[in-house]
């Protein structure tokens, strides 16, 4: 079929926003979805769901080949540290992308399952093809801007934050008073803010940035509503995101969670 699309999709809310977005157009979606990962919400806003185990790569191709796949996205979040801490047992086709890449950072591998994707006849595809509205802006989304205090550790912050998804260690770093607390590693955003927040006892800014020469297929820059809360948790007084290069879910929903909990969020 011309309007289908195969939806790898990890945890979180970006697939389902994806998904309500791709049905809104008409568009088939194939859904691969991730064991203790990926939210059973999905279920209901696919064409057809096939559940898969961390690892069995082949056997998600190979779905997608029998379901005459050409095109596919994929998106939401995947516990990498499962990889190191768990050792999942890997298949043919998960070998030949660890094979293909020549490191562990996310780009490299995200690449490599695409090549291999390549090989077996599905091309990767940018999320934005059905999200395009949802890329941050520059300006401030809440009623708070920050503090000439909080411009400098923004503006501090964005610089390291840059430089640091360039090496592709994170896109998340932490700051207070011109100090970076922590950064984000594998643990992932959320669990990097609420480690800063910890070491800031109080008042932090978390920029999130996009590498420098960002692939839009994978890896963009996600917040939604649960960031809120991680921030809340660290007691952040800031969020300040990077324009045209991060996604937002439910952003009025996000905006009015952020102005009840006194935190500024601004896209740069």
């Amino acid at each position: 079929m011309a309007n289908q699309i195969g939806l790898i999709a990890g945890g979180g809310d970006f697939p389902l926003l994806f998904a309500r977005r791709a049905k809104a157009r008409g568009i088939s979606l194939i859904c691969i979805a991730l064991r203790d990962e990926t939210s059973p919400e999905l279920e209901k806003l696919v064409d057809k769901i096939y559940w898969i185990s961390f690892g069995e790569v082949k056997q998600a191709v190979d779905i997608l080949k029998k379901e005459n796949v050409k095109k596919a996205v994929m998106i939401g979040k995947v516990t990498k540290a499962r990889f190191f801490k768990d050792r999942p047992a890997v298949d043919d086709g998960g070998n030949l992308i660890l094979k293909l890449a020549k490191d562990k950072k996310d780009i490299t591998l995200f690449r490599a399952a695409a090549a291999y994707l390549k090989l077996r006849g599905i091309t990767i595809v940018s999320s934005l093809i059905c999200l395009k509205e949802n890329l941050a802006s520059k300006g401030c989304l809440t009623k708070r801007e920050p503090t000439q205090k909080e411009w400098q550790d923004i503006r501090f912050g964005f610089r390291i934050a840059k430089k640091l998804a360039a090496l592709d260690v994170g896109q998340t770093i932490i700051i207070k008073d011109k100090a970076v607390l922590a950064v984000e590693a594998i643990e992932g955003t959320d669990a990097a803010i609420k480690r800063g927040g910890a070491l800031g006892n109080g008042y932090v800014v978390v920029v999130k940035a996009a590498r420098p020469n960002q692939d839009m297929r994978f890896d963009i820059p996600v917040i939604g509503t649960h960031t809120i809360n991680s921030l809340k948790e660290a007691r952040a007084s800031v969020l300040a995101l990077e324009k045209n290069k991060t996604l937002i879910i439910n952003k009025e929903e996000l905006a009015k969670l952020a102005d009840e909990a006194g935190i500024s969020i601004v896209v740069i």
